[in-house]
């Protein structure tokens, strides 16, 4: 149980860290983000990518596994509204809710603090999954465009040409001069703890309120999403530490940033924000349970 919270104290002690700063200081929390998404995100990818040890199928099970989980959860939240007869709004929000994970923000640190540098780096795979996703695939869907519109989205990303960047310092026999690879670790070094300061601070903002739909939203994402993980993983083949990733990131929260889609691209952006605090406060009780789940049975 130490262990556990080890893993788990250390990141909830940062976020309030950031829940004090975002009541008592005048944070600009857009500027701070985007420091994150263009300097301090890409650098850490790069980083991950340039030292990573995992061979190319490992790489690609991790990414399909997120794949096939959130075209699974994307099927059971669609099958669901159906049955609640949800309006687009609702539905649409549950949607972003269930498949939407918060891998940046709190899926890096937990995965450094509960499984060290190896977790890390296959941290950093389902991220980049998790990514495209949610500010690629999702605006497409919220908006009710072409997906081939998200698509088009995904490659303004910083973080897409950073995984290029990252293949190709890993792929060719090229070392960065005059320590330059230092220089981009610490910008990536960076990239947690001012994640979860920035996660802190956008809770402060948001209201607690619980209802039916915020429940069934926590559910879909901190209970059915890691089950669910577990399945495909064994279902494709995946062992050890992958595995122990794929389920560990599909336990996380509702990432913050769908609250942000959600009110620019279409849905219920109370609902967005009701949802995103509960799951958030909840995964400190439903992640130890997995992080337990792990160490016990993998």
């Amino acid at each position: 149980m130490l262990v556990i919270l080890s893993a788990i104290v250390p990141v909830g002690f940062i976020i309030l860290i950031g829940v004090i700063a975002g009541k008592v200081l005048t944070v600009e929390v857009h500027s701070l983000s985007q420091i994150t998404v263009y300097i301090l995100a890409p650098a850490l990818v790069i980083d991950g990518l340039y030292r990573t040890t995992l061979s190319g199928s490992n790489i690609g099970l991790i990414l399909l596994g997120f794949a096939l989980i959130s075209l699974v959860m994307a099927i059971v939240v669609e099958i669901m509204a159906y049955c609640l007869s949800l309006d687009a709004d609702t539905r649409k929000s549950l949607m972003a809710a269930a498949v939407m994970p918060n891998n940046g923000n709190m899926g890096l640190p937990v995965a450094s603090f509960a499984l060290g540098a190896a977790g890390l780096e296959r941290a950093i795979i389902y991220m980049i999954g998790s990514s495209i996703l949610l500010f690629g695939i999702s605006p497409a869907y919220l908006r009710g465009k072409s997906f081939l519109s998200g698509f088009r989205l995904v490659f303004q990303l910083p973080l897409i040409w950073s995984i290029f960047i990252g293949i190709s310092f890993q792929t060719f026999p090229f070392h960065l001069p005059l320590q330059l690879d230092k220089s981009i670790s610490y910008l990536g070094q960076a990239a947690i703890p001012l994640a979860l300061i920035i996660l802190g601070i956008q809770l402060s903002q948001q209201k607690l309120a619980i209802g039916k739909l915020e429940l069934l939203g926590a559910g879909l994402r901190l209970l059915v999403a890691p089950l669910l993980a577990f399945a495909i993983g064994n279902s494709l083949g995946l062992t050890g530490m992958d595995l122990k990733i794929l389920i560990l990131q599909s336990a996380m929260p509702t990432a913050v940033n769908t609250v942000i889609l959600v009110t620019e691209f279409g849905g219920s952006a109370t609902l967005m924000a009701r949802t995103v605090v509960v799951t958030t406060l909840a995964s400190f009780l439903t992640i130890p349970f997995f992080l337990w789940l792990l160490k016990v049975y993998l």
